[in-house]
């Protein structure tokens, strides 16, 4: 889960909103001043920070304007102070919310998931990735490599050779072949079938690797790993 970073000086409130962001299962650090913040991001940046305003010393303004200096850190303003200006000032700053004291901590729990969804990337869905020994396919992108050594192969080869690869060791037939590699009922010759399986082979042997066994009277397989 995200960490948040808490700044405020009154310890009370960093208590309930930490409990508040706990129970929602985020990580949470504090900082009781603008001086510790900053140091906080400097020794490992969070994924979000609740920053109050109105702090001794170094206010929460001038440690948005340090911060944006060098980061994008997504921020939640607090402040007792709720003015159109000041909100405008915040958020022309850099700030991503603007939260107004006394605030339900429910409310802004739910600020700071509408922060994080806006400001994180979103998850990049794993590869169907079909692996066979130094052999691997990638069918969303048509891509086909033997360790390093990308194999091209066209798209007729590329479904036998998929269906061959997702079941090593079953035998296919042309037919089965032809209906892996076509949409709806085809007529191919077996010496087409044959002439795609040959054209794989060589493909796939050039760039090191020989997988393909031919199963005379049946069809062929990919060999067992």
């Amino acid at each position: 889960m995200p960490e948040i970073l808490i700044v405020d000086d009154e310890p009370h409130l960093r208590e309930i909103v930490r409990y508040a962001l706990e129970r929602e299962g985020y990580a949470v650090r504090e900082a009781s001043d603008g001086r510790v913040a900053l140091a906080e991001v400097a020794r490992s940046e969070p994924d979000l920070m609740v920053l109050d305003v109105l702090m001794p010393e170094l206010d929460g303004i001038e440690v948005c304007r340090r911060v944006r200096a060098t980061s994008r850190l997504p921020i939640v303003f607090l402040s007792s102070r709720g003015e159109e200006l000041d909100r405008v000032l915040g958020l022309e700053l850099g700030g991503d919310d603007y939260v107004t004291k006394p605030f339900s901590p429910r409310e802004l729990v739910s600020r700071v998931k509408a922060v994080l969804r806006r400001t994180q990337p979103e998850p990049v869905a794993p590869r169907d990735v079909v692996r066979h020994g130094a052999l691997a396919m990638v069918p969303d992108e048509h891509r086909v490599a033997v360790g390093d050594t990308p194999v091209e192969l066209t798209v007729t080869e590329f479904r036998m050779l998929l269906a061959m690869v997702r079941r090593p060791g079953k035998v296919y037939t042309r037919e089965d072949l032809v209906e892996a590699a076509y949409e709806g009922p085809h007529f191919v010759a077996d010496r087409t079938v044959d002439s795609h399986v040959r054209h794989i082979r060589k493909k796939l042997r050039e760039a090191g690797v020989d997988p393909i066994d031919t199963v005379h009277g049946l069809g062929y397989r990919l060999a067992r790993e």
